[in-house]
């Protein structure tokens, strides 16, 4: 009798969505708090089509699917996941709502789970769905769960408080300050659904997702400055209720249903882009008002304090050391043979693992070698490590999280003697990359209108990237943190004094390598030149970059100078922290050009 083969989770699902009278289901990445890490319990999307990207979307109906993903895995997810059983669609230029309003048919119901989409998603998949005749279905218990047999347990891990050495201010005082900022907007209470603000809040932190180190919970954040947090309980010693203080009420999870059903009459401000419809449905049943509002905590935590800005440069410094006795090293052992992908992120790893402050890494380690390394978001895998080979260039984009802060750099080296056109391109970037990094401006800028500064160069030889220039990162935090961004995306944000973002222009020639360079910037006043009020950037990243990958005849005098001064800067900084050998290699790498 031959072997019965199990079924795949897609056509699990499929016959539990027939159970339920439902003609198809929309599986986002997000969990409930709208996170990019998410924990294992929550890796539905993973699950049903083994997409391991941390942005994309699946829409499984009866007879198609079809999985929406973004620029940086566009190529990671034709890797991943079969062509059989998902059509690839790109997320931004045929979205999902786009999708589902040309293919459903009238009649059919379409199940979301309020926990995983927001107000602003729903609203767009109603839209879609109506025109097409269909109707979107809230469903009651997520039908994926139902048969995802073997789901882990939600994280139960300790959440802990974050010392005022490194907040650099005290809970109280900020709860004060979200609290007067809700009076201005005629608000008697905020809801706060994001693990990373209500951390930020209360200056505490956790473990229950990777790379972040964030307890998951949800708040209410009340005009007086007290505060409803709904989290387990367990996860709470009697040190923390005791940060926490009284001023601080703790509830289980499953009493948030209760606890919003007592909101009659209050006005209640809601993010309607990054909190669940869920919340959003028990708040209007319970006949609140809800007062559209961004997350309160979103642009004060974006604006670090001197403590935090001290901080992250003290880490940038000690990780930048870090960096450097790695590179010192590779410089060796990957001519030598024998270094791959996943034994030189291993490597890296050990290296920053011996400094005290350090937690873990902020973000999987990108190490891609030769071709590899055009895949963006590349995650090695045992099936896909490849040892670093003499004349290709290696990508390694990493980051850490220390107690004082989070760092996240990109450095491309060339493993032996650099081809032309890795030279070529390589210093197109570097040209992006000094362009935004010595930019200065007027205070209402964005990063919008910064960002083709950094692709000015490769759009002159018809070239581009397809993500993001850069991004905000907290402190001891998400490492992508916003509102601010640097983006062809529209974005309105103005660039504040203390936000920090990433300045990581790239190149990616498919199949052949990649190219990026990324250090963080920190946004700081800027009086150098008179006249009215400027901004400008201080680089905090201390690593060099590979001068074997620089075509100095394409650099104009201007920009030569700025890798030579921070050069300099590099190597004065991080010297003290290193023995001779890499010290010595530190001098050789950072010479003038």
């Amino acid at each position: 009798m031959p072997k019965k083969t199990a079924e795949t989770p897609i056509a699990l699902l499929r016959r539990e969505l027939k159970r339920r009278r439902l003609d198809g289901f929309i599986v986002p990445r997000a969990d409930e708090h709208q996170g990019e890490y998410v924990p294992p319990s929550a890796q539905r999307l993973a699950w049903l089509t083994g997409f391991s990207g941390s942005a994309g979307t699946a829409v499984v109906l009866s007879g198609s699917a079809a999985l929406f993903v973004d620029g940086r895995y566009t190529l990671q997810a034709a890797n991943e996941v079969s062509a059989d059983l998902f059509a690839l669609h790109h997320l931004i230029a045929e979205p999902p709502h786009r999708w589902l309003e040309q293919t459903l048919t009238g009649g059919a119901r379409i199940g979301y789970d309020p926990w995983l989409h927001t107000p602003d998603n729903v609203h767009f998949l109603q839209i879609a769905c109506g025109n097409a005749g269909a109707r979107l279905v809230a469903v009651a218990g997520n039908p994926l769960d139902a048969v995802w047999r073997d789901r882990p347990a939600p994280p139960m891990t300790p959440a802990v408080a974050h010392a005022i050495d490194y907040s650099g201010r005290a809970a109280a005082d900020k709860r004060a300050e979200i609290a007067a900022g809700l009076v201005k907007a005629k608000c008697d209470a905020a809801f706060l659904s994001a693990p990373d603000s209500i951390a930020w809040l209360l200056n505490i932190r956790g473990n229950d997702v990777e790379f972040s180190p964030l307890p998951l919970s949800f708040a209410l954040i009340h005009t007086d400055g007290t505060v409803d947090l709904f989290i387990e309980p367990s996860k709470l010693s009697d040190a923390t209720r005791q940060h926490l203080g009284t001023a601080v009420r703790v509830w289980a999870p499953v009493e948030l249903a209760n606890q919003l059903a007592g909101l009659k009459g209050k006005r209640i401000g809601f993010d309607r882009a990054g909190s669940p419809a869920w919340v959003q449905d028990r708040l209007l049943a319970a006949g609140a008002v809800i007062v559209a509002l961004p997350d309160p905590c979103l642009l004060p935590r974006a604006r670090k304090n001197d403590v935090e800005l001290s901080g992250t440069r003290n880490a940038h410094r000690r990780d930048g050391a870090a960096l450097t006795r790695f590179l010192a090293w590779l410089a060796t052992a990957a001519l030598e043979g024998g270094v791959d992908e996943m034994s030189a992120a291993t490597r890296l790893e050990m290296f920053r693992s011996q400094d005290k402050l350090y937690r873990g890494p902020s973000f999987p380690t990108i190490a891609g070698a030769g071709p590899n390394g055009a895949i963006v978001h590349y995650r090695a895998s045992p099936a896909s490590n490849r040892p670093l080979r003499p004349g290709e260039i290696f990508l390694l984009d990493s980051g850490g999280q220390y107690l004082d802060g989070t760092t996240d750099v990109t450095r491309t080296v060339a493993v032996g003697p650099a081809g032309a056109e890795e030279k070529h391109n390589f210093t197109l970037v570097l040209q992006g990359h000094i362009a935004l990094a010595s930019a200065r401006f007027p205070p209402g800028t964005s990063g919008a209108q910064l960002d083709c500064l950094a692709r000015r160069a490769l759009w002159a030889q018809g070239l581009d990237y397809d993500h993001g220039t850069g991004h905000g990162v907290g402190s001891y935090l998400s490492v992508h943190e916003g509102p601010q961004r640097i983006s062809k995306q529209p974005n309105t944000q103005a660039l504040l004094p203390g936000m920090v973002l990433s300045d990581e222009p790239g190149y990616y020639k498919t199949g052949a390598y990649g190219i990026r360079i990324e250090n963080l910037l920190a946004v700081r006043p800027d009086d150098s030149g008179g006249g009215q009020p400027s901004l400008a950037f201080e680089v905090l990243t201390l690593a060099p970059i590979d001068l074997a990958l620089v075509d100095r005849s394409m650099l104009k005098d201007d920009e030569a100078d700025w890798l030579n001064r921070y050069h300099h800067r590099v190597r004065d900084s991080l010297t003290p922290l290193l023995d001779s050998a890499a010290a010595g290699w530190l001098a050789e790498a950072t010479r003038a050009i």
